[in-house]
């Protein structure tokens, strides 16, 4: 059985900490790991979470991970290594739907001895089915694409 869930940064609309709560809450995992890089002169992970505690989750739910990571790839070996000091080797990674592939394949590579499952959390200007037919959905595309790339040439 998993541990924790591990809800990465970037969840601006709080729809991955929402849908990392809703597994604890269903019995999937007992802890939700909350990265959060700097933001609004603070760490996004305290923003989030005072958000999901407003929408009814109990604050001993979540364990926020503060940092100044600006990159994925950063931000997985961070978070891999406070998993390790805690004892955490099985985790589910909660990200936006579009942005599943390259944060699962960053985290497993950078921490190999750590299970990983996946589960993507909606996105408002992203759907899997009709992104092409808006332009958020064009521009969120292009632009996890270009990260993608950036990453395979270690950019």
């Amino acid at each position: 059985k998993e541990q924790a869930a591990v809800v990465l940064g970037g969840d601006y609309l709080c729809t991955r900490i929402l849908k990392a709560a809703a597994l604890a809450k269903e019995g999937y995992v007992p802890l939700v790991v909350v990265s959060g890089p700097r933001a609004f002169g603070g760490h996004e992970s305290d923003l989030t979470v005072k958000y999901a505690e407003e929408q009814g989750y109990a604050a001993a739910l979540f364990r926020p991970y503060p940092h100044h990571f600006t990159s994925t790839a950063a931000e997985v070996r961070g978070i891999g290594d406070y998993l390790r000091a805690n004892g955490i080797s099985r985790i589910i990674l909660v990200t936006s739907n579009y942005h599943t592939h390259r944060a699962a394949r960053t985290f497993r590579e950078a921490n190999p001895g750590i299970f990983v499952r996946v589960v993507p959390a909606p996105d408002p200007s992203f759907s899997p089915s009709g992104w092409w037919k808006d332009r958020e959905g064009r521009k969120t595309f292009l632009l996890e694409w270009t990260k993608t790339v950036a990453y395979w040439i270690g950019a």
